[in-house]
């Protein structure tokens, strides 16, 4: 469904960030994008939604595609109306909006506008907590609570493909835990294709049928959930495990000579 292909940014004309990164999404998964900050996660998913150029970004080779069709070339609204969504890190909501008001935000590219009331009942379903506070302006919400309204904003444009970025970025575990619930709920429900960025492989992997890790603008490894689950390094390098149990912190700089990516 959706296919980066050897894609290299470059941010103002200098700054190589990607370096031939390519991967697929399936239509109806979930799959994981995990690797560490700076590793060009955030970047992978503004290629693919068309927001560099708002940061002097680029897509300097290589392409992406939609059902084949490029899209790459085309900018932020085109790339939307087309059925991709991006929710943003930190939460972006219109603070000064309400809660309804930001969900009829998200649906402002549709043109079947008789069906936008059954969709936002259809947020409240996924997010009943999001129904209680309506009428409350979005920024004396929670950071839980504008996590959801986030992923009902992007639930309104009836994405093709949901990009989430950092979903659980300062978030409590259990709530964490109840987000990504809803998530895996909204695929199986909704059929939405997702890609999910996070630096919690645990939380992530939980929900994901396929997973790949970055590092330093490239893939370095992927595989279906229960391949990387297996596998030692990505056990010691991204869940803290080994097979003698969790590795002390204090030698997580030996784990880099080791590793067998690099």
């Amino acid at each position: 469904m959706l296919t980066i292909n050897n894609v290299e940014v470059m941010y103002d004309r200098v700054i190589l960030v990607l370096k031939g990164m390519s991967m697929v999404v399936p239509k109806g998964k979930i799959v994981a994008l995990l690797g560490s900050n700076g590793a060009g996660k955030t970047t992978t998913l503004k290629a693919i939604s068309g927001l560099l150029k708002s940061e002097n970004g680029e897509v300097t080779d290589g392409f992406i595609e939609l059902y084949g069709e490029r899209i790459d070339v085309s900018d932020a609204e085109t790339i939307v109306k087309k059925g991709i969504f991006q929710c943003m890190e930190g939460r972006r909501v219109f603070e000064h909006l309400t809660v309804e008001e930001n969900l009829l935000a998200g649906a402002h590219t549709r043109k079947d506008r008789k069906n936008i009331k059954g969709d936002i009942q259809k947020v409240y379903h996924y997010f009943p907590k999001l129904e209680m506070l309506k009428n409350s302006q979005a920024g004396y919400l929670s950071g839980g609570e504008q996590q959801m309204l986030a992923i009902g904003r992007g639930i309104m444009a009836k994405p093709k493909v949901l990009l989430l970025d950092e979903p659980s970025l300062g978030l409590a575990p259990l709530l964490v835990k109840e987000i990504f619930a809803i998530i895996k709920k909204i695929n199986e429900e909704e059929g939405t294709t997702i890609l999910v960025v996070e630096q919690n492989a645990n939380v992530a992997l939980s929900i994901a049928d396929y997973g790949y890790i970055m590092e330093n603008g490239r893939i370095v490894m992927d595989g279906s959930v229960d391949r990387l689950l297996a596998n030692q390094d990505v056990r010691e390098f991204y869940l803290g495990m080994s097979d003698k149990g969790r590795k002390n912190y204090k030698n997580i700089k030996s784990y880099k000579r080791r590793k067998r990516w690099l």
